[in-house]
């Protein structure tokens, strides 16, 4: 068989266990092989013994509590070593771990996962108290800080097919009035708001770019603001620190390309 002049070919397993990881993803509280079936639309008998398999694998585990799947660490720790983003992590890093330490806030390093932002890195602040996106995270392009610092400082075409992906998921679009605002952030260089989620928390994002001049990844803080007086540095010396780490790891992709 033939579909826009290429060849395709039929791997019901390969399908159905694709199905399975991209529903946990949804999911991180996990499912059970009873829900992921209702939700996919399948039969129990077709993924139990799928699912089994790829926990055997290492990629799923079953919780000890409720029987519930959700997706290992394997699977994100496979992606980082046959994707480029495990050099962006090595070389983030220590950017990222003094960075956390100098403003006492915690930062996260986010790429472009086709219709969604995911993030790959983060540090969290040395105090007991904080705010931090999970690893592995999904971020929404359109709406996030770090997403539409990925948007903005991406080529035009690029731009236009991550829009075009991401709108489909989201709700009906003002797309000059996105455009306007990534017009603002590219002449900035940054992007900077308060969260439209958390109370006291402002989000800051920069792009780092990797060898190619091309926008690799969004570095960001969510700033939290404190009231006890033990805060040492503001939102604008945390800015100005954030914004020399991501040149500082554009730098040093350059340097280890």
């Amino acid at each position: 068989m033939t579909a826009g002049g290429k060849a395709t070919y039929a791997a019901p397993a390969v399908q159905k266990t694709f199905e399975v990881l991209e529903l946990l993803e949804q999911h991180p509280g996990g499912l059970l092989v009873s829900e992921m079936a209702t939700l996919l639309g399948r039969s129990v008998g077709e993924l139990f013994r799928i699912v089994v398999v790829v926990e055997q694998l290492g990629y799923l585990r079953k919780s000890r509590k409720d029987d519930r799947y959700s997706v290992a660490y394997k699977l994100l720790d496979l992606a980082y070593r046959s994707t480029p983003a495990r050099n962006l992590v090595d070389v983030a890093r220590p950017v990222m771990r003094r960075l956390a330490v100098e403003t006492g806030q915690s930062c996260h390093l986010v790429v472009r996962n086709e219709a969604s932002g995911l993030v790959i890195a983060r540090e969290h602040n040395p105090g007991t108290r904080g705010f931090a996106l999970r690893l592995g995270a999904s971020v929404d392009l359109l709406a996030s800080c770090s997403g539409k610092v990925l948007l903005s400082f991406a080529t035009p075409q690029d731009r236009e097919i991550a829009i075009t992906q991401a709108a489909e998921l989201a709700a009906p679009l003002d797309r000059d009035a996105l455009e306007r605002q990534l017009a603002l952030i590219r002449k900035a260089g940054f992007a900077q708001r308060k969260s439209p989620i958390t109370l006291g928390v402002t989000d800051i994002s920069y792009p780092v770019f990797g060898f190619d001049g091309l926008v690799a990844a969004a570095l960001t803080i969510p700033f939290l603001r404190l009231i006890d007086g033990s805060q040492t540095i503001d939102l604008d010396a945390a800015r100005e620190r954030l914004a020399a780490a991501a040149a500082e790891i554009t730098n040093d992709l350059s340097s280890a390309a």
